[in-house]
């Protein structure tokens, strides 16, 4: 896919270069010809190109709402992050709860009665 959108810089090249290059004279049939197969084969290229771009998960979403779904996905990362610390916060919180927990009943079950 990639080789397909940088060949279309050197079709359209083609293209200008085999339509101007004679340009002061008439084109013989055979360089009719040739120009006319450059332009069907960049316009397939086009054609092409734009078919894998559509076919892209949100290819068909405009600039505009491809930057509002990619700002809605950053503020869900964001809220997510803090979700998490909340919880490392609340799990360490348990974590040293329970040591100080089994530090109290080590030392009452080693007291001497």
């Amino acid at each position: 896919m990639t080789s397909l959108y940088g060949s279309l810089t050197l079709k359209l090249a083609n293209v200008v270069e085999l339509a101007t290059q004679d340009q002061g004279t008439n084109l013989t049939p055979h360089a009719k010809q040739t120009l006319v197969r450059a332009t069907r084969e960049y316009k397939d290229s086009v054609k092409d190109a734009i078919g894998y771009a559509t076919s892209l998960p949100g290819g068909e979403l405009s600039v505009e709402e491809q930057d509002e779904v990619i700002e809605m996905l950053e503020k869900l990362k964001e809220r997510k992050r803090k979700q998490l610390a909340e919880f490392a916060d609340r799990v360490g919180n348990i974590s040293s709860s329970q040591a100080n927990l089994k530090m109290e009943v080590d030392s009452i079950s080693s007291t001497p009665a």
